[in-house]
């Protein structure tokens, strides 16, 4: 159990000890892995970008992803799930949330320009997975650029997500037993308050 996003940002940093000072980068995905892996990039001295990607959430069940998108367009389907919605409202949630992706990396990069990622170790930081469609997309958006490794790094995750990671050709550093998970990220948490938007963008500032 960890006490918030900043006590699990500053565990994962300890994990990650070995990258201190390297020609690494940490990603964060928005807006509650901001916090997490801002944690990281200051305790590791290291740049903190963000990878905007927005998860695509079942009508039912918006928390339950389906899909996921990001900025530019890229998507990853869950296909099973999505054989039995209509074309035209997969369609329009796409453009609804590559839309939001684009607003937040606009917002939170401000007039910064992304960090370079050609032959660079890569710490993708997250507050949690469940699905894990969104970092799954997440991943395949940053090995586009050319890295030179990749390491997904977050508090939890379950054993199924780490699996399906870990085929994506990428290191997963998790802090809690993957057999422990308990249906939800934030059960893994004392507070998992909203991250907001100035949060997000004075974190991105501070990180030089």
């Amino acid at each position: 159990m960890f006490k918030n996003r900043n006590d699990a940002g500053r565990q994962l940093a300890k994990k990650l000890e070995k990258y201190r000072a390297t020609d690494s980068v940490v990603l964060a995905l928005p807006r509650g892995g901001v916090v997490t892996g801002y944690e990281i990039a200051r305790e590791l001295k290291l740049p903190l970008d963000i990878v905007a990607v927005r998860k695509i959430g079942h009508p039912e069940n918006p928390e339950y992803a389906i899909g996921a998108v990001d900025e530019y367009g890229m998507t990853l389907w869950n296909d099973p799930e999505i054989v039995a919605f209509d074309r035209a409202w997969l369609k329009e949630e796409v453009r609804k949330q590559q839309a939001e992706a684009l607003r937040r990396a606009q917002l939170y990069r401000g007039r910064r320009k992304p960090c370079a990622l050609r032959d660079k170790t890569v710490i993708l930081a997250d507050d949690g997975i469940a699905t894990g469609l969104t970092m799954r997309l997440a991943v395949r958006v940053v090995k586009a650029k050319k890295p030179k490794k990749v390491i997904v790094a977050v508090p939890v995750a379950p054993l199924e997500s780490v699996r399906v990671l870990k085929e994506e050709g990428v290191n997963v550093v998790v802090l809690e037993p993957p057999e422990g998970y308990l249906g939800a990220v934030g059960a893994h948490y004392v507070q998992f308050e909203q991250t907001e938007d100035d949060e997000v963008t004075r974190l991105l500032r501070s990180v030089k």
